[in-house]
């Protein structure tokens, strides 16, 4: 059955997309230009409400804009009993060694609920402003060694380790993980080099949503390298969700976020886009600009609006909940095992989606298991 994953917005939410300043309030020097600003108590909501809804896991996120992951996943493992909290982490930010201890601590302290999410990173401007200067290849090599070393920490004691990137004598860990013998490794990234490292050493393959056709090829081609060794992958695809009552409706929803986008965002969206070494965010770009004479309509409740003011997860499913279940079924036949679901405002929409969606998606699924039975 597929599972459901939701995102909490530590960078700020609001009803409004691509808006520039409107609403910038200061966080203790830090200027957070959201209706919402990522309090504990807002994020801890956002929790609980996806716990409620049916999502199996929360994912933290990382950037130059997020609050830290690990440590919102510490807090978080207080006001939670079951999803799992999926936290991102950059290699090269932090050393293999000192990430491991802390994923164990946290896995250890909340009961095997942490999962990690290695993001390699896609804009050279924030990578610069964070201290790291590798170009895009190397940047990835860094990120297999460091998961490498990473599943090493929590199977092995006492070994050596001589590579590219990363030196270790003697290493161990205070304790293991959780559960034996390693967590699920997610990890995305649509250029070459990032489809061959998932290939080896991930376990699920992130997504971004696109269309039926273009998501097809992609999953299609990360079966085929990872069955070249002698790996099975589990795949997530991500995507944004407008509703409405009716699918008239959920369109004036869509245009309804982002009537408030400055002219300037949009302009800064489309240059970081064109300078990105981002092979996922440029995909996502050329969707949007191809698509601008159809109200940026790229199929059957797809809406690629939101990609003028976002980078990365950007695609929308907009329709009824009937309608967006219909899409989600399609979207699991092409293989996904799990969907990232997420919004604007983005506590409404999660409880929206765990009321309307979630229940509808797994009835369809029940209905085509038993044609599928009484068919054989």
């Amino acid at each position: 059955m597929v599972e459901f994953i939701t995102m909490a917005p530590t960078s700020g939410d609001g009803q409004y997309v691509g808006v520039g300043n409107y609403n910038s309030q200061k966080i203790v020097g830090w200027t957070a230009s959201a209706e919402r600003i990522p309090t504990l108590e807002y994020i801890k909501r956002i929790a609980q409400a996806a716990e409620k809804g049916g999502f199996s896991t929360l994912l933290l996120p990382t950037g130059g804009n997020c609050l830290d992951p690990l440590v919102v996943a510490s807090s978080l493992i207080h006001f939670t009993e079951r999803i799992k909290l999926l936290f991102a982490v950059r290699p090269g930010f932090t050393a293999p060694a000192l990430f491991a201890r802390q994923y164990v601590t946290l896995d250890y302290w909340s009961g095997g609920r942490v999962r990690a999410n290695f993001v390699t990173g896609g804009s050279p401007a924030e990578q610069a402003s964070d201290g790291d200067f590798l170009d895009h290849d190397a940047r990835y090599r860094r990120t297999k060694e460091f998961i490498q070393v990473f599943k090493r920490l929590l199977l092995e004691d006492g070994f050596d380790h001589e590579g590219e990137f990363y030196r270790l004598k003697n290493a161990s860990l205070p304790l293991k993980q959780y559960h034996r013998p390693v967590p699920e490794i997610y990890f995305g990234g649509a250029s070459e080099v990032a489809k061959k490292v998932a290939a080896e050493e991930a376990d699920v393959y992130m997504m971004w949503g696109e269309t039926p056709e273009l998501t097809k090829e992609r999953i299609d081609e990360m079966k085929a390298l990872a069955a070249q060794h002698n790996r099975r992958l589990s795949y997530s695809v991500s995507f944004q969700v407008v509703l409405g009552e009716t699918e008239e409706q959920a369109w004036a929803n869509a245009e309804e976020l982002i009537s408030r986008a400055d002219p300037n965002t949009i302009q800064l969206k489309d240059e970081e886009s064109r300078h990105s070494d981002s092979v996922g965010m440029k995909r996502l770009h050329r969707l949007m600009q191809s698509s601008r004479d159809r109200q940026f309509r790229i199929g059957p409740n797809l809406w690629a609006g939101l990609t003028q003011v976002l980078s990365g997860n950007s695609i929308a499913l907009v329709g009824t909940p009937d309608q967006v279940a219909d899409r989600i079924v399609e979207y699991v036949q092409l293989g996904f095992d799990k969907v990232l679901l997420r919004g604007f405002p983005h506590l409404e929409v999660i409880e929206a989606v765990g009321r309307e969606v979630i229940p509808r998606v797994r009835e369809r699924l029940r209905q085509q298991q038993r044609q599928e039975k009484v068919a054989q």
